[in-house]
């Protein structure tokens, strides 16, 4: 395991540097993120949610390779005929793969093989980048949607890793846990009124952005109020003593059943030793902080939390109309960047006529389904596959987690997931 600072992860956003820099800034980061794992580490698969580190950086490499080295790239040679099957995700149109539950099978290749592929692939994509006019206006999209991609495993990476450690009975850290913030009393949470009537929703700026933010649309909303800040741990603990997860009545049906069918009595990580809750942190069991946001929950447990509040969650529309409205500084939030060894929401800021937390610390369940945009319409080949196909039995959510990157995240961005699913960075905003 290598220490920190002998990792040196880029310090610049990639999103200010060359199409070469941004490329070699993305990837690096990537592996500065596996650096401190032991080959062992890499290659465990607890859940079938979680992806092996291994499989990701493979992946990620195959995904270059794929999309832009075979086709733009003259006389490119395949580094391995087989790695296409072993490290193809979800994508149909190419063929053949491992079953997602069976990655952590892949032994072989080694891990160092795995970075001699990476190695290699970026040797090539720097031949690629340098020559002029090698990549018309389609591949110039698809560059883009590389780094995008890559950007959503170091995400993914953050936290699978986090997962497959808190598995082991040995709770090991992944790297020192950086020193807490001193505890201060949480900032009154405020209600912020939005004005109701017919807005304009979707990805309307210059840039990137994902199909599934396409293409802008009006909508009707009537006035409502949203909570200044997320939901902090300590409150989100007065719910469970006051026995949230033993009432029914705060619960839709699928989540009581799997309050009961699971035995959940807190949020994932959550552990009672001699009395006081914990949590397993990437700097191993820490305390948990009770005015940092509540991560780690389901849409069910989020959903019940608000019903016992009195409240609700926002829809995503309402979520949008609302940051449109806040204009959220990026800066201001919690991103991976800014603690990128061990990833952890911060206490918000106490000024109560702003909106804190809407951009970082953790992704906010909305009450959405996760269905397409008027007029949407999936992209050809492959790549029609990278969100489409995915619109059914999800629930959206807003504005990214300490585990994002930076640069990779937007007002217009729809995250997705069922409603069961709680390993990601997901927290809380109420509404009314």
């Amino acid at each position: 395991m290598l220490p920190v600072s002998a990792l040196a992860p880029p310090t610049v956003s990639a999103s200010s540097l060359s199409p070469t820099a941004r490329y070699a800034a993305v990837r690096h980061q990537t592996e500065s993120l596996c650096r401190p794992l032991l080959p062992e580490d890499t290659v465990v698969q607890p859940t079938l949610d979680v992806s092996p580190p291994k499989w990701h950086l493979a992946h990620t490499t195959w995904f270059w390779e794929t999309f832009l080295l075979r086709p733009y790239l003259p006389d490119y040679t395949l580094y391995h005929p087989d790695y296409a099957f072993l490290f193809n995700s979800y994508y149909n149109s190419l063929g053949s793969r491992v079953n997602r539950a069976d990655r952590g099978t892949l032994s072989r290749p080694a891990l160092h093989e795995v970075y001699q592929y990476r190695a290699y692939v970026d040797e090539q994509m720097a031949r690629l980048l340098a020559l002029p006019g090698a990549l018309p206006a389609a591949g110039l999209e698809i560059f883009e949607l590389g780094l995008q991609h890559e950007q959503q495993h170091q995400e993914l990476l953050a936290t699978d890793i986090k997962y497959i450690l808190s598995t082991s009975p040995l709770a090991p850290a992944y790297q020192p846990a950086l020193p807490q913030p001193a505890a201060t009393g949480a900032p009154e949470a405020h209600w912020l009124p939005v004005a109701g009537g017919v807005h304009r929703i979707g990805f309307q700026e210059e840039g990137f952005c994902f199909d599934n933010e396409l293409g802008p649309h009006e909508t009707y909303v009537a006035d409502f109020e949203l909570q200044n800040r997320l939901v902090t741990n300590a409150e989100y603990l007065a719910f469970m003593e006051a026995g949230g997860y033993r009432d029914f009545r705060h619960w839709l049906g699928e989540g009581w059943d799997l309050v009961q069918q699971q035995g959940w009595e807190a949020p994932l990580y959550w552990v009672l030793q001699n009395g006081q809750w914990h949590r397993f942190t990437h700097g191993g069991l820490q305390p948990v902080q009770p005015n940092a946001p509540v991560t780690h929950i389901s849409f069910y447990e989020a959903d019940a939390y608000a019903h016992w509040r009195g409240c609700r969650l926002p829809t995503e529309q309402e979520w949008e109309i609302a940051a449109r409205q806040f204009q959220p500084d990026p800066a201001a939030g919690t991103f991976l960047e800014s603690q990128l060894y061990d990833p952890q929401p911060l206490p918000a800021d106490a000024a109560p006529d702003q909106c804190h937390q809407l951009l970082g610390d953790a992704w906010e369940w909305t009450y959405s389904a996760y269905h397409p945009y008027p007029g949407y319409q999936r992209a050809a080949g492959a790549l029609g596959e990278y969100n489409g196909k995915f619109m059914i039995n999800q629930l959206v959510l807003r504005g990214g987690s300490c585990a994002t990157p930076e640069s990779h995240i937007r007002i217009t961005y729809r995250n997705f997931f069922q409603a069961d699913k709680r390993w990601q960075f997901t927290g809380i905003r109420l509404a009314r």
